[in-house]
C-alpha cells in the first residue's frame, strides 16, 4: 500500500507541475512583453553634420559664374557662359548647375566650337543660334539657344561675326 501511495502523490506532483509551469510560462512571457512595452526605446544617435561636410555638399553645386550671360533655349533649357567668344581661348559654360571649361576648337565653317573632351561638352554657336551637345551619350542637350540680344534680332556674339565687322 504505500508503493501505492508514493505513486499516487508522485502523479499528483507530476500533474500539479505541468499546470504550474505551464502558467508560469505563460506569466512569464506576458511579463517580459510588457517590460519591454514600459521600457523606453533606446535612444537614437542625432547625426550631426559637421561643416566641412555641408560645405563639401554646397560645393557639389556651381554658382553661376560673375559676368555670366543667359543663353535661353528651346523647350525652357538654358545654360550661362562666361567669357568673350570673340577672342577668349577658353569660355565657361554653367549647364544643370555645374561648371564646365570648353576650350576653342579651330572649324572651317566659321562657326565657334568648344568643345572639352574629358567632360565631353560642345558648344556650337553660329550666326543665328547656338547648340549644345554631349559626346557622353551623343545627345544634343540644348537647342536653339539665344542671348537676349539675338532674340530681339542681334547677331551671335562669335568670332566670325566680329571678322565680318573688322573687314567692313
Amino acid at each position: 500500500m504505500n508503493k501505492l501511495l508514493i505513486a499516487a502523490i508522485a502523479g499528483t506532483l507530476a500533474t500539479t507541475s505541468v499546470f504550474v509551469s505551464a502558467d508560469a510560462f505563460a506569466a512569464t512571457s506576458t511579463e517580459s512583453s510588457a517590460a519591454k512595452a514600459k521600457r523606453p526605446a533606446p535612444a537614437r544617435r542625432l547625426i550631426k553634420r559637421s561643416p566641412k561636410a555641408e560645405a563639401a555638399a554646397a560645393a557639389k553645386i556651381d554658382p553661376i559664374p560673375e559676368g555670366a550671360v543667359k543663353w535661353s533655349c528651346k523647350d525652357g533649357n538654358a545654360f550661362y557662359l562666361k567669357g568673350d567668344m570673340k577672342r577668349d581661348a577658353i569660355v565657361t559654360v554653367n549647364w544643370a548647375k555645374k561648371d564646365y571649361r570648353l576650350p576653342r576648337q579651330d572649324t572651317t565653317t566659321g562657326a565657334d566650337r568648344f568643345h572639352d573632351s574629358a567632360s565631353g561638352m560642345d558648344l556650337v554657336v553660329i550666326p543665328s543660334k547656338a547648340m549644345l551637345f554631349s559626346d557622353k551619350d551623343s545627345s544634343r542637350l540644348a537647342d536653339e539657344c539665344m542671348t537676349p540680344e539675338m532674340a530681339a534680332g542681334g547677331p551671335a556674339p562669335t568670332q566670325s561675326n566680329a571678322l565680318i565687322k573688322n573687314a567692313e
